[in-house]
Formats: C-alpha cells, structure tokens, sequence
C-alpha cells in the first residue's frame, strides 16, 4: 500500500510528539496503581489438576479446540507453556512432585501492577486497566513483539499459525465478563475453589488468614504480593514456589521502574523512528480505499 509524502510527514511528525510527550509523563511520575482493581488467587494445596479451568477459558474466549481431550491427563507428562506450537489456550495447568506430593500449578499471564509489557509497547496496544487485568488492542498492535521479550514471566505469545493477521496471545482475565459483573471463567469453573477472584486488597488478607491460621500447610510466602513490583495474579502454596518452577530472580522492583531513568537520558530519535515506522505500518495497514484526486496527483509527482 502507497503512502504520499504528505500523509509520511504528518504521521512522523505527531509520533515524534506523542513520544516526545510520553517521556517527559513517565520521566515526572510513577504509576501507583488502581485502588479498586481487581485480581486472582491460586491456591496450590487445594488445585486437584481437572483442568476445568483450562476448558472453561477456552470456551469463554473462543480459543481453537486442544488436540487432545481437556480430561487427558497424560498432558502432565511435559511442562506446557499458554499458546506455545501445540498448546492453543491463555492458560494451561502443569503437574509437579515434590517429595511426597503431587502439587498442580495454574500459568497465565500475571497482570502485573506495573506491567513490564505495556511499558515496552510502542504504539499502545497493551494497557493496565482500572479493573485490574493487562488488555491488548489488536487495531493498535503492529506485532513489534518487544512485549514478548520484556515479560519477566514469559507469558505473552505471538501467533505464528497466522500468516496474514498475528496476534498477541495471552491471558486477559476474562475482562469481558468482569466489566460485566461476571467472575472470570476459571475461577467461576473450578470446583474446589482452587482460584479465587476479587478486590487485589481482599485477596492479600485473605491469603494472609490462610497461611497464618494454617502454619503447616503453607508456607510463609504469597508470590506476586511483591514480585516484579506485584502482581495481580497471586498464589500460595504447600511448598516453595521455587520447585514449581516460578521466576525466583526476578526482585521486587517494578521492571520499568528499573529503567526510567535510563530511558529519560536516551537520545529521542532512538526512541522517536521506531514509533514513527510502526505508525506507518499501522496506517497502511488499516487503509482499505485507493488514493484518489488531489492526493493521487500529488503522490504522481514524487
């Protein structure tokens, strides 16, 4: 698709200053987050390894049926990743052993507080909702994929199997229904109340009562309270999360407040082009009729 050197410059200059504007609000303030936003609490002594919220996410979503049978329990025998080659759904359930027991671990995208993801997006197209969850905008997205490699816990996926119109994969907390007053689908599935959805706030207290009135069986330790700067997808556990495979390294400091100050000293072109170029690519994109008259005139003569 043709771009006249008019509509180049027009797009190039307001992305300059959209860039220009964006590093001088994220250099002044950092985001402290929605006082009533929602979150999710998994709780690993409790999950038995149905995979109902696996299928209930499916469904919700209008996610492509698995290859194999959400009741297929040799699925356990490898440890899956949401939307990986063969795996096509936001969340998946994995099976560890530890000493004696069997214990079932929930992956899906974390919704962190200050989201590593947004923060590295070019054009936008991942935000923090008020509500809680991390939302992709799919008309905004120009598939740059720095959100991919700036996710601390490795969940965002790009989907390859499109050739013509990729898209960002990962879990988005059912904001559909929340907005709607309906409890996400995994949580609203589970039949042991293994997953529980509410206010962050309520869900850290009651966490909290759990481990402190049952020493025995949890451990002194809820992940995403602080890591990575919180998260709104927490959990707690009979055993140290470092045996079921959670990012132990990854601190307590929101990752773009780790780079701030860094970002706020790089020389502007460097930040400026690439939003200029996705936004060309994102006006082609989107441009469905020819040029015509003036315009067509015009381009004719560069």
């Amino acid at each position: 698709m043709k771009m006249n050197r008019r509509d180049f410059v027009k797009a190039g200059g307001s992305l300059i200053a959209l860039s220009l504007l964006g590093n001088t609000a994220s250099a002044a303030h950092s985001f402290t987050g929605y006082p009533d936003r929602f979150g999710m609490m998994s709780d690993l002594t409790r999950c038995i390894g149905c995979r109902r919220c696996e299928a209930a996410c499916n469904k919700a979503n209008n996610l492509p049926e698995p290859k194999t049978s959400f009741e297929d329990t040799s699925v356990f025998e490898e440890k899956r990743r949401p939307y990986a080659a063969d795996v096509q759904s936001y969340t998946v359930v994995n099976r560890y052993k530890v000493g004696e027991k069997t214990v079932y671990r929930k992956v899906q995208c974390m919704h962190c507080e200050e989201p590593a993801c947004v923060s590295a997006c070019l054009v936008g197209a991942l935000k923090k909702t008020p509500e809680g969850p991390v939302v992709w905008n799919e008309k905004v997205c120009i598939g740059c994929r720095y959100c991919i490699t700036a996710c601390p816990f490795y969940i965002p996926a790009f989907e390859y199997s499109s050739a013509f119109d990729p898209r960002i994969q990962k879990c988005f907390m059912c904001h559909q229904r929340i907005v709607k007053g309906i409890v996400p689908a995994c949580a609203e599935a589970c039949p042991v109340e293994a997953i529980t959805f509410g206010k962050r706030s309520s869900l850290l207290k009651l966490a909290w009562t759990r481990i402190w009135g049952e020493p025995d069986r949890y451990i002194d330790h809820v992940y995403g309270e602080r890591e990575a700067g919180g998260t709104g997808w927490l959990y707690i556990s009979g055993v140290p999360f470092s045996q079921l495979e959670f990012p132990m390294d990854i601190g307590t400091s929101a990752f773009p407040e780790l780079t701030k100050d860094f970002l706020s000293m790089v020389n502007l072109t460097l930040v400026s082009w690439p939003a200029v170029f996705g936004g060309i690519y994102l006006m082609t994109k989107n441009r469905e009729k020819p040029l015509h008259g003036e315009e067509k005139e015009e381009e004719d003569k560069l």
